[in-house]
Parts: C-alpha cells; sequence; structure tokens
C-alpha cells in the first residue's frame, strides 16, 4: 500500500509515460514511455449510458434527481454528491449526500443480494449543502455540510434512527470523513483555499457526542514529518479553526479522504493533488501532483476519493474528461472509466459494494448541467481483489 516512489508511471488513454524517480524528491521526468494499458485495459465506446468502460464492465442508471426510484415511490434528490455501501442482510444499501443549499440532506437506496432495488428513502433534511462525508466503522453514515461554519451530521443509513447533529467535530466547511479505528479517531477536510487537515478524538469509541478536534501541524513543503495540535475553539466563532493553531499546515481545497491500511489519503483541488498521510511513522507526501508529470497524467479535477480491497485507489473528477481515475499500489495512474455528453457536471460519490463487485457514483449534474439533472449510477464488473 505505500507509495515511497510514487507514480512511477503514469498512464494516459493507453500510453504509459515513466517518471524518472520519486516525486516527492522534486526527481526530473523521462519522456513517455511505450504505450500500455491500465490494470483493466483501454476504454472502449461510450455504453447506452453514455459511460466509457474497460472490457467486461456495464453500467445501469440507479437514479435521476426529481424522478422516483425504479420500483418505489421515493423522489431521488438533486445535486447527488457523497456517498457509501452498507452490508443489509443479504444485500446492501447505497447513501448519497446532496449537495444543494438549502435543503441538502441524504437519502438511501436499498438493493436485495442479487442487485434489485427493494426501497428508497430520506435519512437527513433541512441541512446545508451536503458534499462528501463518511461512513464509521459503527455503520453510521457522517453527513458533512459544505459551508462556512456547517456541521457534521452523523446518520443512520438504515432509515431507522433520526440524525444527530455532531456539535465536537467542530464547525467549518466541512467536505470529506474518514473512519480510523486502530487509532480510533476521524479525519477531516476542510474545502477552503487555506484549509485545514483535521481529526476529531471522541472520548468514547463510536459515541461521537463528545472528544477532541485536533489540526495537523507541520511545515510548508509537499513532504515531511507531522504532529496534532487542540484546536482551542471548536466552534470556529468568532476565529475560524483553520486560523487558530499557530504552524497548522495549509492545504488548497481539501476534498476526499479515504483510511486504509495505517494510510489516510486526501484530495485537494485548488492544486489537484493526492495526498498520502503514513499514519505509522507521521509522515505525509505527495502520492499525486499532475504539475510534475507536466499535465500528461489524465487524472484532473481531483474530488471525492475511494479505495478498493486490492489497495487500489478511485478517484473522481470535478470537471476533467469526467473520469474515474485509479492510482494502483505500484503507482500506476489509469483512466478506469469516462462519461461522455456530461462536461458541466462532476463525478461524485463512489463507493463499493460489500462484496467488491459494484461500483455505485454519481453525475451530479448530468447532461443538463443543473442540480436538478443528477444521475446516479452502478457499474458491475471484474474487479480486482
Amino acid at each position: 500500500m505505500e507509495r515511497r516512489n510514487l507514480l512511477r508511471a503514469a498512464v494516459l488513454g493507453g500510453t504509459t509515460a515513466a517518471l524518472g524517480g520519486s516525486l516527492w524528491r522534486g526527481a526530473a521526468y523521462a519522456a513517455p514511455a511505450q504505450p500500455g494499458p491500465g490494470p483493466y485495459g483501454a476504454i472502449g465506446s461510450p455504453d447506452a449510458n453514455g459511460i466509457r468502460l474497460p472490457s467486461g464492465f456495464t453500467s445501469r442508471v440507479i437514479a435521476r434527481s426529481g424522478q422516483t426510484v425504479s420500483g418505489t415511490s421515493y423522489s431521488w434528490h438533486n445535486a447527488p454528491d457523497g456517498g457509501a455501501c452498507y452490508a443489509d442482510g443479504s444485500g446492501w444499501i447505497y447513501v448519497s449526500n446532496s449537495e444543494i443549499n438549502p435543503s441538502g440532506g441524504a437519502s438511501a437506496v436499498k438493493f436485495s443480494s442479487a442487485g434489485a432495488i427493494t426501497g428508497a428513502y430520506r435519512i437527513l433534511s433541512n441541512t446545508r449543502q451536503n458534499c462528501a462525508g463518511g461512513k464509521t466503522p459503527w455503520n453510521t453514515w457522517l453527513s458533512c455540510e459544505e459551508v462556512s461554519l456547517g456541521y457534521v451530521y452523523e446518520t443512520d443509513p438504515f432509515g431507522v434512527n433520526a440524525a444527530v447533529r455532531r456539535d465536537a467535530m467542530g464547525r467549518f466547511k466541512h467536505e470529506a470523513a474518514a473512519a480510523d479505528p486502530v487509532r480510533q479517531v476521524i479525519y477531516l477536510t476542510e474545502d477552503e483555499t487555506n484549509g485545514r487537515f483535521y481529526r476529531f478524538v471522541p472520548t468514547t469509541w463510536g459515541d461521537l457526542s463528545a472528544g477532541t478536534l485536533q489540526v495537523m501541524v507541520a511545515g510548508s513543503g509537499t513532504s515531511g514529518s507531522f504532529t496534532w495540535a487542540n484546536v482551542p475553539d471548536p466552534d470556529g466563532s468568532p476565529t475560524t479553526t483553520r486560523t487558530q493553531v499557530s504552524g497548522s499546515k495549509s492545504f488548497n481545497g481539501g476534498e476526499g479522504c479515504h483510511y486504509a491500511n495505517d494510510t489516510v489519503w486526501f484530495t485537494t483541488k485548488g492544486d489537484n493533488r493526492v495526498w498520502q498521510v503514513n499514519l505509522a511513522n507521521s509522515t505525509y507526501e505527495l502520492a499525486y501532483d499532475d504539475s510534475l508529470v507536466n499535465g500528461t497524467a489524465p487524472l484532473t479535477g481531483v474530488d471525492n476519493i475511494t479505495g478498493s480491497s486490492s489497495g487500489d485507489l478511485f478517484v473522481a473528477e470535478d470537471g476533467g474528461n469526467m473520469e474515474i481515475c485509479l492510482i494502483t499500489p505500484d503507482d500506476v495512474i489509469a483512466v478506469f472509466l469516462r462519461i461522455d455528453g456530461q462536461s458541466s457536471s462532476e463525478i461524485t460519490g463512489p463507493a463499493f459494494s460489500p462484496d467488491g463487485t459494484r461500483l455505485y457514483f454519481s453525475s451530479q449534474r448530468g447532461t443538463s448541467g443543473s442540480s436538478s439533472g443528477g444521475i446516479t449510477y452502478e457499474v458491475t464488473g471484474p474487479f480486482r481483489s
């Protein structure tokens, strides 16, 4: 899972560009090497849904904003954003945020063991611009408000328990959350040009009603060591949380966040980077930076991020070519899929079904370019395990 020699190859639509050494050491770059596919091969022609996929993969539309979800009476929300999947008996649930302001909130779709839709319902209402979020180990969904002095809401994907606002997790322009069951903390990104990277340390693991909000303290470089410092006033008023701790590290537009195997990755849209935080030794470095590959890598407009059981990272684009790209454990970056005809949208909410055979995501504004045009998809195929 470690990416010390970062992005040794960058795969661009079937062309592999070899990189001369470790990116975070500022190495020079070689000319593009010979053509070569990513782990799933080249993407094909657009299917009936306008999605270009590798051989062996298929797509279907799960829901459309403003329309009833198939087989249910529930109307899907506008501007679908961050999402996650949850096991539900022999089936599963996909949860999706709504990035509109006001109203926001989140919804869920239930699936049978065969993948048939069996229900859809609202799990959070009357919030503001719910962008990304994160799944907890105790199977709740943390829905994050991407507004100034926004909150985190803990919601029930199964639609039984009422959502609860978690004030102790701080008030700022929340984006994504990722749970670390080893250290028993939740990592949080902040969508500001001078945003910070936080962690919340609950007083009791599994209970987010009380705890300590901390911020990363580090130098200004793209690699090094870091520490954590308590944020004195998590409610962010009158002084914003990002300016309360001297020496806290600034990040340009924090977006998606994903934890696995003593590592947390998060994206920053302002500089199109994927950061890797190595928790075992308290160091951080770049996992991806397109400026260092002279704009030849396929991944632009980094946004939501998730991981598969194989260790591949799947990064959704906000704009760019409307692609989901993957970064493999051996530092290859490749296009996994592309949506045609939706250049005024962004891809959001990538999440795998519990068995790893289906990938869910949304085009937030679809073909119309409007928040009322969102489309939520499922891709099924031979994902690596």
